[in-house]
């Protein structure tokens, strides 16, 4: 079967507080960050006028969902207390929310309670990075919510992640057998709407990651919608030895790769030159 079979005629569906959301092709989330350390600087929002702004840009541009972190989970993050954290993303998301009532709203946490106090404030899906296994209480939130999940591979947490990146058993192996199990468990939980996320630099290697990006098509044995963050991450600027902010040309191939291996959403810091990647893919396959 060839990429143009698989890639843009899959019909996976998400119900986002109401409302049915078809990913008949890739489409783009934003990454909105109300950090001050995030890896990126140029991502790092200080004020709601400002993340209204950028949301409103991204949302011009073509982005699809917006998700608004208020936890930098960058290799080596200090960490955030839980109310230091609700009081970052919930004013976000509550002004989002009003100035722009259509939009799909995502909320990255691993955290339970900041997970179900976004939602109830306006956010739509959950974006976990520890797929569940930094706060016990996740699964079984997502379930009461019937939210669509974000279920993303990482071992550790953002603090020692960058040690335990070890895998004897090869690394597609682990990322298949993590999943299968953590998906089952959401299953048992009541989850509906299930997303993967491979977790490109989470627990992995510059080396590593190129692997995974290789292999990526190889998750399809788990049919569920793949979500894909490389945008700016140092497996380019490294390779190119460059900074993040020089690592855009870097992202937009990485992405095009993903594309080619079966991503379904691409999580950016830069929507329209992602959305413009996708466009130029799709007519080649289409062609």
């Amino acid at each position: 079967m060839s990429a143009k079979d698989t890639l843009f005629c899959k019909k996976t569906t998400l119900n986002c507080g109401g409302r049915l959301v078809v990913l008949q092709q890739p489409t783009v989330m934003g990454i909105l960050n109300f950090t001050p350390d995030s890896f990126y600087a140029n991502s790092r929002l200080q004020h709601v006028d400002q993340a209204v702004e950028k949301a409103g840009k991204m949302l011009e541009d073509g982005a699809t969902f917006l998700d608004i972190g208020g936890y930098s989970t960058r290799p080596g993050a200090p960490e955030v207390t839980e109310q230091e954290e609700l009081n970052r993303v919930l004013p976000i998301i509550e002004a989002l929310s009003k100035a722009y009532p259509a939009a799909l709203l995502s909320i990255d946490t691993f955290r339970a309670r900041v997970a179900e106090a976004a939602i109830n404030s306006g956010a739509h899906l959950i974006n976990d990075v520890s797929g569940g296994t930094l706060d016990e209480a996740m699964f079984a939130t997502v379930g009461k919510l019937q939210v669509p999940y974000i279920l993303m591979h990482m071992r550790g947490t953002p603090q020692d992640m960058a040690r335990q990146n070890h895998y004897p058993n090869g690394l597609l192996e682990e990322l298949v057998s993590f999943f299968a199990q953590r998906v089952a468990l959401l299953r048992e939980a009541g989850a509906k709407d299930i997303l993967l996320d491979p977790g490109f630099g989470f627990a992995k290697n510059v080396e590593q990651n190129f692997h995974l990006l290789r292999r990526l098509q190889e998750l399809q044995v788990l049919e569920l919608p793949l979500l894909i963050g490389l945008s700016r991450k140092s497996m380019t600027y490294k390779t190119l030895h460059v900074g993040p902010e020089e690592a855009l040309t870097g992202t937009i191939v990485a992405n095009t790769l993903a594309l080619l291996h079966g991503a379904d959403i691409l999580r950016v810091h830069d929507v329209k030159e992602a959305v413009h990647t996708i466009k130029i893919v799709k007519k080649m396959l289409t062609a």
